[in-house]
């Protein structure tokens, strides 16, 4: 199967809205509002349009997939939040996460940030680089299992002496 990863557009907006709801709708520990929290994120200052991509399926030109990197800060420090990730059920264990994940790192180096952070599964996550963030003193705004708070550094030891609690956008 052929998927492209491109940035999203406005005129995507609704198609990522809807893939959102369906990859969500059977996730117990979702509240069902993801899609909410991505138009949010669109609207805010933290939105940085080229970190905000689709997989797309060649042959159809169906929307399968998205991935979103928003602006935060540990201190003065600026980084990035990755926050969603989304795959329809049927396009799953595919390979297409982890090709927007790879691709939006990727962008993300070139654009010049250094850092990232993500809450999520630990096993998935690590694949890509990420670690702890309490290796480096850093926390998240909530309570969350130590382990599922992850940090990459993108660019050399960018997180070293940086430490403390990550600011997300309001939007979230």
């Amino acid at each position: 199967m052929d998927i492209t990863i491109r940035q999203e557009k406005e005129a995507d907006y609704q198609a990522v809205e809807e893939v959102i709801k369906r990859a969500f709708s059977d996730v117990e520990i979702s509240d069902k509002t993801e899609h909410h929290l991505v138009k949010r994120l669109r609207g805010s200052e933290a939105f940085i349009p080229e970190l905000s991509l689709v997989a797309v399926h060649e042959a159809t030109g169906e929307l399968v997939g998205q991935i979103l990197f928003t602006k935060a800060k540990v201190g003065d420090t600026e980084t990035l939040a990755l926050a969603p990730i989304t795959v329809l059920p049927e396009f799953q264990n595919r390979g297409i996460g982890g090709n927007l994940v790879n691709k939006g790192l990727e962008l993300a180096k070139e654009l010049g940030y250094a850092s990232a952070f993500v809450l999520g599964h630990p096993g998935y996550y690590q694949k890509f680089g990420f670690k702890k963030a309490s290796l480096w003193g850093i926390k998240a705004p909530w309570v969350v299992p130590d382990e599922a708070f992850m940090a990459l550094e993108l660019h050399g030891k960018s997180l070293d002496g940086v430490s403390g609690t990550v600011q997300y956008a309001d939007a979230f």
